[in-house]
């Protein structure tokens, strides 16, 4: 700020758990970080991880909706469904994605959601940007060997 940088984001810190799955580590990467940084009402977006498996998907939808009880102002979407998976890049490929959202009000579709389960109760942008106001997003990353984090 003392040197007129423009402030495109600001960070609020990192949360992780090591777990087999999010159904097994018991507190959800998000819990521990809303109940540490954030009132939960204020995220209404997040950048899921989303690998377009159905149990992984699901289970990530599943954490987001046991931390988030009310999920009707959350937005959330999948930047792996138009850039694929970037392996170890994923996770700075979806900030960015989750930075742009910030600065630009405009979230990117979830592509090629055609047959949304039906415990996705989630508006996950398919198929069609869609303009929001994000006031808190949160970057979702989970790795081989049961590393997850947000940011």
């Amino acid at each position: 700020m003392k040197r007129g940088a423009n402030i495109i984001a600001e960070y609020l810190g990192v949360s992780t758990c090591i777990a087999k799955s999010l159904e097994d580590a018991g507190v959800s990467p998000e819990e521990d970080y809303v109940a540490g940084l954030i009132s939960d009402s204020q995220v209404n977006y997040v950048n899921a991880h989303a690998t377009s498996t159905l149990a992984g998907d699901l289970a990530e939808v599943n954490a987001i909706k046991k931390v988030f009880k009310n999920t009707s102002e959350i937005k959330m979407n999948w930047t792996k469904s138009m850039i694929g998976h970037g392996l170890g890049a994923a996770g700075a490929l979806e900030a960015i994605a989750t930075i742009k959202a910030i600065n630009t009000g405009w979230l990117h579709p979830t592509i090629n959601q055609d047959n949304i389960e039906p415990d996705v109760t989630i508006d996950t942008v398919p198929n069609v940007k869609k303009q929001h106001e994000v006031n808190v997003g949160i970057s979702n990353s989970f790795g081989f060997g049961g590393h997850n984090s947000l940011l």
